[in-house]
């Protein structure tokens, strides 16, 4: 179902002239109210005028994290803190998060947007959804809950942890849809299978998984043992939370952008140049309606790419292919480039193993070294020592042909890998870099 079919369906033409309207107001608008900006467009030599039509917008500076680390907390905020009523920050690795504001209407813009994405992803207002990201500085909870409002569903607040209760409570109060992060998705059908529960059993219809790359093997596991339609969601605190895009139900071949709020662009990584249609890139977004955090070309480090064809679900906007990667996720391993997606994307397709595995990366006399650590089912680990050493040479086998890097593959004992409420921490480095 489409949610606001006037935006959602509008003719191209149509779209591209509320984009560059929003785009050149935004523009005068951090000009005018955010230092940083004002400085980088003087550098730039660029002036608010200057932006004519959408083509424009590449001559505009990048913003990168590193920028919103350095105005730590509010230094990017375009209005009064006065006018602030809500400030989320994202977790970080390392160094402190980066911080943004909201409006009482970029929390109206939020709302709206989450309503168009959690109706795309199957919710409509007789659905109870069971609402598993985290609250609290983190943006997934508190956004899907009112998108979940502003569609008249009703919403369990559940947040991520104490996952028997949660299995408990989707027992004893039907929810129909289920969100949260892909790999707590399969954490809690584990949870549900020790305690004798059959997600078949429950009334769960289809579920809206993000806040971390996942493949389409996982989503095949997903959909195996919770029984229900899984759809990507994408967002990211900078540029407003989740509802940035989604996958229609109907279709569930790429995400669409509202790009009637945000503008986005592929560029190539090293260069900083804009890519055409279809070639795979670093993801690029300008936010157009935010308010007390607007972005100018923010870069993501986000490894997808766009798609302008029709949708069958009626909706025009532009599609992004699911993320891949993250440019500062990648590996590197003697000279190939490997996203823990690729890694997952062989192991789902081995029968055996578990979709829970962690990429060890250590430099050995000078030489990166990639230890991929995978639990085995049950079934698997009680064989004899032969059929393990079977496995572990095909899965050695399998990644070498895929990725064409030699791993070490060390096969662990059900339920060994930490299991993660949040994003799932894929990647340990070892290396001193």
């Amino acid at each position: 179902m489409i949610y606001n079919m006037e935006f959602e369906t509008l003719p191209r033409e149509a779209l591209e002239a509320i984009q560059l309207r929003r785009l050149r107001a935004t523009v005068e608008r951090v000009n005018a109210t955010v230092p940083f900006y004002r400085k980088r467009f003087r550098e730039a030599g660029i002036v608010p005028a200057d932006i004519q039509t959408l083509n424009d917008l590449q001559r505009l500076p990048f913003t990168t994290k590193i920028d919103l680390r350095d105005n730590y907390p509010f230094g990017m905020f375009a209005v009064p803190m006065d006018n602030v009523v809500r400030i989320h920050a994202s977790s970080g690795t390392t160094g402190k998060p980066t911080v943004v504001g909201y409006t009482a209407r970029d929390i109206e813009t939020w709302a709206e947007l989450m309503a168009r994405s959690l109706s795309a992803g199957g919710a409509s207002r007789g659905d109870i959804i069971h609402n598993a990201y985290g609250y609290g500085l983190f943006t997934g909870g508190l956004g899907i809950h009112y998108g979940a409002e502003r569609l008249g569903a009703s919403v369990i607040p559940i947040s991520g942890g104490n996952t028997k209760r949660q299995v408990m409570i989707m027992k004893d109060f039907g929810p129909t849809i289920l969100t949260c992060t892909p790999s707590y998705a399969l954490h809690l059908a584990e949870v549900a299978a020790d305690m004798g529960v059959d997600f078949a059993d429950l009334r769960f219809k289809s579920g809206v998984f993000g806040a971390e790359p996942w493949s389409e093997a996982m989503r095949e596991e997903i959909e195996r043992k919770l029984h229900l339609t899984a759809v990507d969601i994408y967002g990211l605190s900078e540029v407003i939370g989740p509802g940035v895009s989604i996958e229609c139900i109907e279709a569930k071949k790429g995400l669409h952008i509202f790009e009637d709020h945000f503008i986005a662009e592929v560029i190539n990584p090293e260069t900083g140049e804009v890519l055409p249609y279809g070639q795979m890139g670093e993801l690029v977004f300008t936010s157009i309606t935010k308010e007390a955090f607007p972005i100018i070309r923010y870069r993501t480090r986000d490894i997808t790419s766009l798609n302008p064809e029709p949708c069958v679900c009626g909706r025009t906007l532009i599609r992004m292919n699911r993320v891949s990667g993250r440019t500062d996720d990648m590996l590197i391993i003697r000279g190939v480039n490997v996203f823990p997606s690729q890694i997952e994307s062989v192991l789902m397709e081995i029968e055996g193993v578990e979709p829970h595995y962690q990429l060890v990366v250590d430099r050995v006399d000078n030489l990166d070294t990639l230890t991929v650590m995978v639990e085995v089912g049950e079934r698997a680990f009680h064989d004899e020592v032969r059929v393990l050493q079977t496995l572990e040479k095909k899965i050695t086998k399998n990644i070498k042909e895929f990725l064409g890097v030699s791993v070490k593959v060390t096969l662990v004992e059900p339920k060994t890998i930490a299991r993660s409420e949040g994003k799932a921490m894929r990647v340990i480095d070892k290396r001193k870099l």
